[in-house]
């Protein structure tokens, strides 16, 4: 005999797949999109023009040590030189986190359907992102700058992360890399103090990435419903993991100490930033708010969120 908790249980799952979107109606709008709005960022965008004096590379308010005692002490042009290496910075990690996602989508679909629309929209999003990879790593040549991997153990992390992730850990920790990036990049594209071609490399991922979010936000949707519940027990901790890894490597000492700053010292006053903290909290609350809905942010996974600093 079914108990009371159980029928509810039962019920409840019920209505949870009632919201469910199709999953192959959703893939099919997401490739007719990409059909009209992709871009080949080679041909769209100048790549010879010269860099524009007094334009910064990130907007300055994004860079990590706006606002701290340091900042106040820079000048303005070094300010300038630190928003180039950060965007570097950041170019180079959306290259690692890219490279960790296309291997997480092929594993997804490894098992599925390859003439499903569903299927078809992981590979055109692989393409996409093989697409970044490279714009990205071209806009770290363009501006003169080293290439900044992560630490050796974030890289080793990044590699395990990769292949025991669960499907709905997969598409978490998608959202993390891309959803914070987007708020970003969101405010750098039509940012006129900005330098065009970064305008330009911002303006072509955040018109690409949202179907990439939308993608990952209706799977994990479904997975929260319809996986085991050590898979979403395994998801909240990985998740939890993934996002204080993630928070850090946000951050490459090595650009302080390539403007001519004490690492120890600037690293120390972004830690101590009310500013740094509320940009990262601010540009994560659209996705702590959308995994909190779901169900991911509980237990011990959602204190590994509070201490990655990105969930108030």
């Amino acid at each position: 005999m079914t108990t009371l908790t159980e029928a509810d249980a039962l019920h409840g799952m019920r209505d949870a797949l009632g919201l469910l979107k199709d999953r192959e109606q959703v893939a099919e709008r997401l490739l007719d999109s990409s059909a009209k709005h992709s871009f080949d960022p080679d041909k769209e965008l100048d790549w010879d023009a010269p860099f524009e004096d007094g334009k910064w590379f990130w907007p300055p308010e994004l860079v990590s040590l706006y606002d701290t005692p340091l900042w106040k002490r820079m000048s303005e042009e070094q300010r300038i030189l630190l928003s180039r290496h950060e965007a570097a910075a950041l170019a180079s990690l959306g290259i690692w986190f890219e490279l960790i996602l296309m291997q997480l989508l092929v594993r997804h679909v490894y098992d599925k359907s390859a003439t499903s629309a569903h299927v078809r929209y992981a590979l055109t999003e692989i393409e996409d992102e093989c697409r970044h990879s490279k714009m990205f790593a071209r806009l770290i040549t363009r501006g003169g700058t080293p290439w900044y991997p992560v630490s050796p153990v974030h890289q080793h992390l990044g590699r395990l992360f990769k292949t025991i992730s669960t499907t709905p850990g997969s598409f978490t920790a998608t959202l993390l890399g891309e959803e914070v990036l987007d708020w970003m990049q969101r405010l750098t594209f039509p940012d006129e103090r900005v330098q065009p071609l970064v305008r330009g490399v911002t303006r072509i991922h955040v018109v690409e990435e949202a179907r990439h979010v939308r993608y990952a936000r209706e799977e994990l949707r479904r997975q929260m419903v319809t996986a085991p519940k050590w898979s979403k027990e395994f998801t909240r901790i990985t998740s939890g993991e993934f996002a204080r890894v993630f928070s850090i490597a946000f951050i490459n000492p090595e650009v302080y100490t390539n403007v001519g700053l004490d690492k120890r010292q600037a690293l120390a006053q972004v830690k101590a930033s009310g500013h740094r903290r509320e940009i990262m909290q601010t540009g994560s609350k659209r996705l702590t708010d959308f995994l909190d809905d779901i169900g991911v942010l509980r237990g011990p996974g959602r204190r590994l969120w509070k201490s990655s600093g990105l969930l108030a």
